[in-house]
């Protein structure tokens, strides 16, 4: 089956040197598959010229779909959209529209002087089509090349998470013929991975060749994700939740929940189900499963709270730990 392939650049020596964690391409990656794009490959590059230009070349070989975040800025490290100006034999021009937005913001939003810094983010490539930063002054550019679509947008997640939303998916929605991507996820806790490989084993490879298994492991626990491809959305959940419930009763012994979900969210379920509150006391974990519990909203509705008691003292005097055990 044709699939609609897409690689995900992310620019800039902070993703390279660790002093950034690229979020970017995981957000990017999960909205793109929901909305039927396949994500081929995700890679990060230097602000370095001649890296990002073979990264275009050879992600143009693979994919459909080119997304670049980062290097916008108005700062000399900034050198995506020059690159890009020459990448599709373009010339800089001013893109009124967008020196109308970025004058706004700063002389109506943030009240101070433009300087001509902050001139040049209106400036794009006259070969690509501009795409307008609701949250930001660094435009959007979508360019087209031997059929294959380039889209890049600013590295500030706000920023790129409006655009994606805003454009981006709506665009590739309308352009292209999209299949759709299931998938099913279960949670095992206890087991491992291999374990359960050899559990599975003849309901694995009886797979039918369209619908693909995935073991994730993490500590303790481990998830098995279906999942599958096509154009006949209805026919595609039949087979994959048949061989979900088959999977289910495979691994009972071992089942967490049927739902793509962390354990702190499972948790959160019982308790309301039940009517039931919790509390803990830590101490190697440093409150650590207290902060899970808390990310999930409303979890005052069940958590009480939690004892950090890292000091043999702190367990004696405030748990009433005995002092030998």
């Amino acid at each position: 089956m044709q699939r609609i392939n897409a690689s995900i650049i992310t620019i800039g020596d902070e993703l390279l040197i660790g002093q950034v964690i690229d979020t970017n391409s995981t957000w990017m990656a999960d909205k793109l598959n929901k909305a039927g794009v396949w994500v081929h490959r995700r890679l990060a590059v230097g602000d370095d010229w001649d890296e990002i230009w073979n990264a275009l070349d050879n992600e143009t070989a693979l994919s459909d779909i080119v997304l670049i975040t980062g290097g916008l800025g108005p700062t000399a490290d900034d050198i995506t959209k020059p690159l890009l100006c020459k990448y599709f034999d373009g010339k800089m021009v001013m893109h009124e529209p967008t020196l109308q937005h970025v004058t706004h913001i700063f002389e109506v939003i943030l009240k101070r002087p433009m300087i001509d810094r902050n001139r040049n983010q209106a400036e794009v490539p006259d070969t690509c089509t501009v795409l307008k930063n609701e949250r930001g002054t660094a435009p959007g550019m979508l360019f087209e090349k031997n059929g294959k679509l380039f889209i890049s947008m600013p590295g500030v997640p706000h920023e790129m998470k409006g655009m994606t939303e805003d454009f981006v998916l709506p665009y590739l929605q309308k352009a292209k013929t999209l299949p759709s991507i299931i998938h099913k996820t279960l949670l095992t806790a206890g087991v491992g991975e291999s374990f359960l490989a050899d559990l599975i084993q003849p309901w694995e490879e009886a797979l039918p060749e369209n619908i693909k298994l995935a073991y994730l492991p993490n500590y303790g626990m481990v998830r098995l994700r279906l999942s599958a491809i096509g154009f006949d959305a209805a026919a595609l959940e039949t087979a994959v939740s048949n061989e979900f419930e088959k999977l289910q009763v495979l691994v009972k012994e071992h089942l967490v929940t049927t739902e793509d979900e962390p354990m702190e969210r499972v948790v959160a379920k019982l308790l309301l189900q039940r009517k039931e509150t919790m509390a803990t006391a830590e101490s190697c974990t440093g409150g650590y499963i207290a902060h899970l519990i808390t990310t999930m909203v409303g979890s005052s509705e069940y958590y009480n709270g939690s004892v950090i008691s890292y000091s043999y003292e702190a367990k004696e005097d405030l748990l009433g730990v005995d002092h030998n055990l």
